[in-house]
């Protein structure tokens, strides 16, 4: 078995448009940077990213595309996310006003809201982000 596949996976958005874009941007070394809620790690009772973790980046058709090891991971409110996050994130933003609008649509999308399993949530600028760092260290 190839090492890559012992490791766990790191899926950015859902399968989809959104999710291959994203993707093409970790392997064009576009995006850098990754922002999730604490309230999805917490409803899961997943262990929050650490320095050094390696993942494996799957595509939409869920098949590992690259492997990526975290550098750094901040757990913030989405107020102090800064313009260097939102614009390592590789998707296009030159504010954080727009990374942030770009990231509460996917927030209250009716597949977040399902995944979190409340379908009236909404962040705020005290909903703590866990935002983290990464450098792609092989692809596949």
């Amino acid at each position: 078995m190839p090492a890559h596949e012992a490791l766990p996976p790191l899926e950015f958005a859902f399968p989809g448009p959104l999710r291959d874009r994203l993707v093409a941007a970790v392997l064009s070394g576009a995006k850098t940077t990754t922002s999730g809620l604490l309230a999805d790690y917490e409803r899961e009772n997943d262990p929050l990213p650490r320095a050094g973790d390696r993942y494996q980046v799957p595509d939409s058709d869920g098949r590992p595309v690259a492997v990526i090891e975290v550098t750094e991971v901040r757990v913030l409110r989405l107020a102090d996310v800064d313009l260097q996050h939102a614009v390592d994130e590789g998707e296009g933003n030159e504010t954080v006003a727009d990374w942030r609008a770009d990231h509460e649509s996917f927030w209250h999308s009716p597949e977040m809201r399902e995944a979190l399993g409340d379908p009236e949530f909404h962040v705020d600028d005290d909903t703590q982000v866990v935002a983290e760092r990464f450098r792609v260290v092989e692809r596949l």
